[in-house]
């Protein structure tokens, strides 16, 4: 794995909170503040080594945290168990296909935020229970599952453009020509 994909990564999920904080169109049109960072997490996991699922566990999270009303650290946990449970298990998975990616996006996006919340609930912080967050959770889950395809292509076409790929040789020519025969 190139080290421009790790940055990449990480450069994605700066762009991802600055984006969840910034733009509100959607926050004010649906309720619902999207979070990316599974979804980033789910390609980490796939695609890339534990360094790098863990540094975007380490720095998603604290960016995250710093920029929502969460205490400072509490989405590190959930990020990096999602990403450690994908990546131990990704020989398994068949990470090219939709319906892989769509049903780890909508596992990762369920599980992040109800582990925040059980997170802030063990640190005796109270947080808005009731019907407004089951719509957010769910609007949540459903964008995260959807996103997580678009994402992991995103991400496989700027690796494929900007990752240098050696050519494989072979001793066979095509241009050889082979004499049969006496």
């Amino acid at each position: 794995m190139s080290p421009l994909k790790s940055i990449l990564i990480l450069l994605a999920a700066y762009v991802a909170v600055y984006l969840e904080a910034s733009v509100g169109f959607l926050r004010h049109w649906l309720g619902v503040q999207i979070d990316l960072l599974p979804c980033l997490m789910v390609y980490a996991a796939l695609s890339s080594n534990l360094l790098t699922v863990t540094l975007l566990a380490i720095l998603g999270g604290m960016m995250f945290d710093s920029l929502s009303s969460n205490l400072l650290g509490v989405t590190i946990l959930p990020l990096f168990i999602v990403g450690f449970v994908i990546h131990i298990r990704r020989e398994l998975i068949l990470r090219g296909q939709f319906f892989a990616q769509f049903t780890l996006g909508l596992g990762a996006s369920a599980f992040v935020p109800l582990m925040t919340l059980l997170l802030l609930l063990s640190k005796r912080q109270i947080p808005l229970l009731g019907l407004g967050f089951a719509w957010q959770w769910v609007v949540m889950t459903l964008a995260g599952a959807i996103l997580t395809p678009i994402v992991c292509r995103v991400f496989d076409r700027l690796d494929h453009a900007l990752v240098y790929r050696p050519t494989t040789e072979s001793s066979f020519r095509p241009d050889r020509e082979i004499r049969r025969g006496r």
